[in-house]
């Protein structure tokens, strides 16, 4: 008995000293992820659960707007930092931190706003839209997120799906355009791009949209203002996009700035909680713009910070960015019973099946490899300058002035885009060095060598009032076949906080086109910029108009080979020009008019028409449209409907032609707009081919439209098809 007795407790002993020393579930890599989120839970104290909640800074920050901060008290729990820096070693050290000494070893999640590309900086986003080729999109956002993710970035502030009509703000460079399902398309296909299969794959980094939502129809295009927006409108123009990235897997939002007609969107329980989590079931989490919690304060709907952090938590934000507010507040609020543990668990929970899936617990540390083999590699260099290339608009070409003809053996360049690297590189160019841009000087060289004479002169500065380089520019281009001025705007006069009250461009650079009129030569304009210009005074000078848009670092080159035809340009608008910035807002998609007869309720003093539509954009060689057929005339609710259009290429150069589909609801009980993109698609046609464009029409998800609520609804009636110039009808029945 003695004996059985004695190994008895030699058993028991055993099992609790192995029991006692078994791996929390939370370190489980095997375990469900949901099974990990709640073992955490429950072994976290409070004021581990409020850091969570909580991002800080790491490194320099770059970001004229915002203010640095030190983090050398940086707590070692804190949730996430946003990392200015790029050194691999340097985020290891602070990861370190947090895995050895804080109690539980929770990583901390590392963001930065990588919009277009990290080192590898590819067009901005209105320009990439230009090119209808999301495909491309994609690739990009993947080279981006192998850059960002090898210096240590986890999480990226993008894509930034407003839908945006007013040119002037100065957002609407790091957007889509101006249509809503344009905007889905591209926005998905950078959340594809930098997730990629699985957040967990080794080079995925997790996407947050933003601004979450309708910061793009902030009043006079001015940021961080008032957004008077009806529930239709809502529904209907801003929500479509940020609701196909959720269904797509976006992992995080980001609250806007704006104030939505009265209740901030940091503060909105509507849209954040009743709409993103209930009807949605997004199970990710949302984080604050710059200290948009604290600027609830001066948007009037909280007197101090305290009750800023209760009215962002309460509404839906997780994440508190910078302003440290939750930290501050959360033990007293919820010592007054205004926030429960349950609550901020939920929020933590969220944050942590972030970094779950992104599989920081199980690999909290980054591959530190060299700069050489991080950046700017052949392949990736290659995707940028095919997005170029697809990007660059041919707005006009009077008398075929491009591409050059044979002809042309000495070329005039001229402005001061034409050897600047800095500007091309665009806003928000994350880690993007100017060192690594190809001017467009640079790219001419490369593509004429010796063939053609290439003269340089600067003409005039962006801005100002110095004249004084006219008359060499004036001499240069006299003894020219043909001259190509290259003006725009600089980087920082779009991106945020770059509203600006015309979109003309400054006098100085008018005014140097307008001298070199006098030198009788044709001229090819080249335009980069962030937002559409008003160019009603420029158009009637020259006999062609070259969009570039911000390149980023491959912009010489495509330039270069879209002039010498070398490259046949395939980009259309995602956004209209004005004829001047009195006609703003324009857009293609606008409610159809009570009195659309005799130009009633048009402008008496100018055009009403813009200077180039959505849509717009010009090829080298010609395509002929054949009659466009319908599958049927009539269908039911369960049917679907084919619309196919032959495109025969009959010019002389292979061209990429995108064929954009819209839909229009002549009566319903919701007005609807003109015509409503619903789907497009780019293919290459080569010289004397044709090829078939098919629209498959779904009426449950092409024909519904939604009412205030958010409720689709679909009614029987008279519908439209239109495509090129032709526009179709059809019937919907029961």
């Amino acid at each position: 008995m003695k004996t059985l007795f004695s190994a008895t407790i030699l058993s028991i002993f055993l099992t609790v000293s192995c029991n006692s020393e078994i791996e929390p579930l939370y370190k489980d890599k095997n375990a469900p992820v949901e099974d990990r989120i709640s073992d955490l839970v429950q072994r976290m104290t409070f004021d581990e659960k409020v850091l969570q909640l909580n991002q800080y800074l790491a490194g320099e920050n770059t970001n004229v707007n915002n203010i640095g901060e030190s983090t050398k008290d940086m707590p070692a729990g804190i949730g996430s930092l946003i990392y200015f820096n790029s050194d691999p070693e340097v985020r290891n050290l602070i990861q370190k931190k947090a895995m050895e000494e804080s109690r539980l070893g929770i990583p901390i999640l590392f963001g930065f706003d990588v919009i277009h590309g990290y080192r590898t900086i590819y067009p901005i986003s209105l320009g990439v839209a230009a090119s209808w080729n999301p495909e491309l999109l994609k690739k990009a956002c993947g080279v981006a997120a192998k850059e960002a993710c090898l210096s240590g970035i986890d999480w990226t502030f993008s894509p930034m799906i407003d839908v945006a009509s007013d040119p002037r703000w100065g957002r609407v460079a790091e957007g889509y355009g101006e249509d809503s399902y344009t905007n889905s398309v591209f926005g998905v296909a950078a959340v594809k791009g930098y997730q990629g299969e699985s957040l967990s794959d080794p080079y995925s980094i997790a996407a947050c949209l933003k601004h979450y939502i309708g910061y793009g129809r902030s009043e006079g295009g001015r940021d961080y203002r008032y957004s008077d927006i009806s529930r239709q409108s809502l529904w209907e123009t801003y929500m479509p996009p940020y609701h196909a990235c959720v269904k797509a897997g976006a992992a995080t939002l980001m609250s806007g700035f704006n104030d939505i007609s009265g209740v901030p969107a940091t503060a909105n329980h509507y849209t954040l909680t009743e709409v993103l989590k209930k009807q949605w079931q997004h199970d990710g989490f949302v984080v604050s713009d710059w200290e948009a919690v604290d600027q609830l304060i001066a948007q009037g709907v909280a007197k101090d910070r305290k009750e800023a952090g209760l009215k962002a938590f309460k509404a839906g934000v997780e994440m508190d960015m910078k302003d440290n507010i939750y930290l501050e507040n959360f033990k007293q609020l919820v010592d007054e019973d205004k926030l429960s543990i349950s609550e901020i668990d939920d929020a933590v929970s969220r944050i942590l099946r972030v970094k779950f899936r992104l599989g920081l617990f199980d690999e909290p540390y980054t591959k530190v490899v060299p700069e050489s083999a991080r950046y700017l590699q052949p392949q990736d260099k290659k995707v940028a300058e095919q997005l170029v290339e697809e990007s660059i608009v041919l707005l006009k070409n009077e008398a075929s002035t491009l591409p050059f003809s044979a002809s042309v053996k000495k070329v005039a360049l001229i402005g001061p885009m034409a050897k600047d690297k800095e500007n091309l590189i665009g806003a928000w160019p994350a880690k993007g060095d100017c060192k690594d841009v190809e001017s467009i000087s640079e790219g001419f060289e490369k593509e004429f060598g010796t063939r053609i004479k290439v003269s340089y002169a600067l003409g005039c500065d962006f801005e100002g009032d110095d004249e004084s380089g006219f008359s060499e520019a004036i001499s240069i281009a006299k003894k020219s076949d043909i001259v190509v001025v290259c003006i725009g705007e600089k980087n920082g006069w779009s991106g945020e906080n770059a509203t600006r009250s015309t979109i003309a461009l400054p006098t100085i650079q008018e005014q140097l086109v307008v001298n070199l009129k006098k030198a009788g030569k044709p001229i090819v304009l080249v335009l980069t910029n962030g937002r559409p210009l008003e160019l009603v005074r420029l158009e009637p000078l020259v006999d062609a108009i070259v969009e570039l848009w911000q390149p980023g670092v491959a912009g010489g080159s495509p330039l270069a080979g879209i002039l010498s035809g070398r490259v046949n340009p395939s980009a259309k608008l995602a956004i209209t020009f004005p004829l001047t910035t009195g006609q703003i807002p324009t857009y293609y998609n606008m409610r159809q008019c009570a009195r659309p007869f005799s130009k009633m309720g048009d402008y008496q003093d100018i055009s009403t028409e813009p200077l180039y539509w959505f849509g717009h954009g010009l090829s080298y060689t010609t395509y002929q449209y054949g009659t466009a057929k319908l599958s049927a005339s009539q269908i039911t609710r369960e049917q679907k409907l084919t619309v196919d259009v032959t495109v025969s290429n009959t010019g002389k150069m292979d061209g990429k032609e995108t064929v954009l589909w819209y839909i229009s609801d002549p009566a319903c009980s919701i007005s609807r707009p003109i015509k409503e993109l619903k789907f497009f698609e780019k293919k290459e046609i080569k010289a004397g081919e044709k090829t078939v464009y098919t629209f498959e029409i779904d009426p449950l998800k092409d024909l519904s439209y939604p009412d205030e609520t958010g409720k689709y609804f679909l009614e029987q009636g008279d519908f439209y098809v239109h495509v090129g110039d032709q526009k179709l009808k059809f019937e919907l029945i029961k």
